[in-house]
């Protein structure tokens, strides 16, 4: 069975921007990814995932796929992707003797035979400067070739981006899966890459490899919201907190802080606590941004009851109407 096409693992058309094929992989990766879906199967589609979106989400990559299908690995620059397609199609044709002609890397023609009992490898190898069997026999080549840098996704939660730490992820590679421990900084923020030098694409001949880029995605959170480097948070207060003024203690990322309420706050006031937010290894860090939030019990005893009533009686407050009705 012929392997399945790189758009259609990823399940988008080949005229999909790179914006659409990030998102096509994010979702596909949260559904298949090993640790979290423990189904048999889970790991081996998050294996096809991962690399349709490292070939279609690089353009250089995605532009020789788009060439040459999935052989573009084996093809050197400079190949006619039209001579490609049919020194292919003439060695699988077999439909008698024949030859032909194919455009080479370096521009010149190269005559090839057609027919029956022609060896793929060996056409492909005089075509493409001696990769082919006898061309690697024969010592020719293209020389070494760098390694690609390649890209993944680091899925991190709020307080794994806040502190930071040494985590170890799971990647495909070549058909298999291969484990990293990665240094992540203190305070790294949404699409932050961070580079694992030496990690990405391996090099031919002996040439270095490419690196390997993380780009961090941070997943939303229940109790935090994220703007940069500043982390806003709602905090509840009781209505006699808010009137009264208070101190009270707020759970962040980084531990629990407290909070200076002044009297007469209202639901939606921002209490700012100047670098209380992400960290920055390079400067500032953030704020964290407390938004008041009124809570009233659902539920009274007799006693509260009773005390809410007196203070209707008692109160000329009158919101609605933006003052008091009486002084």
């Amino acid at each position: 069975m012929a392997a399945q096409d790189f758009y259609e693992i990823l399940g988008v058309p080949r005229t999909a921007d790179r914006e659409e094929i990030q998102r096509a992989y994010r979702k596909l990766a949260r559904s298949y990814h090993p640790d979290v879906n423990k189904d048999p199967g889970a790991e081996d589609r998050f294996k096809e995932v991962s690399e349709a979106y490292e070939v279609l989400s690089d353009p250089e990559t995605r532009r020789r796929y788009d060439a040459f299908g999935r052989d573009f690995r084996q093809v050197p620059e400079g190949v006619d992707p039209a001579a490609y397609a049919r020194a292919r199609e003439g060695a699988r044709a077999g439909a008698g003797p024949g030859a032909g002609w194919a455009r080479g890397p370096a521009g010149e023609d190269i005559r090839f035979a057609t027919g029956e009992g022609i060896d793929l490898d060996d056409l492909l190898g005089e075509m493409f400067g001696g990769r082919g069997r006898r061309g690697r026999a024969a010592g020719r080549g293209w020389g070494p070739v760098p390694g690609a840098d390649q890209e993944a996704e680091l899925p991190l939660t709020v307080e794994e981006a806040y502190r930071g730490g040494r985590r170890a992820i799971t990647l495909p590679s070549r058909g298999r899966t291969r484990t990293l421990k990665v240094d992540i900084p203190a305070g790294v923020t949404d699409g932050q890459r961070i580079r694992l030098a030496g990690q990405g694409g391996e090099g031919g001949e002996g040439a270095q490899p490419g690196d390997l880029y993380l780009i961090a995605r941070i997943a939303g959170h229940p109790r935090y919201r994220l703007e940069g480097r500043d982390i806003h948070v709602k905090l509840p207060l009781t209505p006699s907190e808010a009137a009264l003024g208070a101190t009270v203690a707020v759970e962040t990322p980084g531990g629990e802080a407290k909070v200076k309420i002044p009297p007469g706050t209202s639901s939606g006031r921002r209490l700012r606590l100047r670098g209380q937010g992400m960290p920055d290894p390079r400067g500032r860090p953030g704020d964290l941004l407390a938004e008041a939030r009124i809570m009233v019990p659902p539920t009274l005893t007799d006693e509260e009851r009773r005390l809410y009533e007196q203070l209707a009686g008692v109160s000329a407050f009158a919101p609605r109407s933006g003052g008091r009705t009486r002084s």
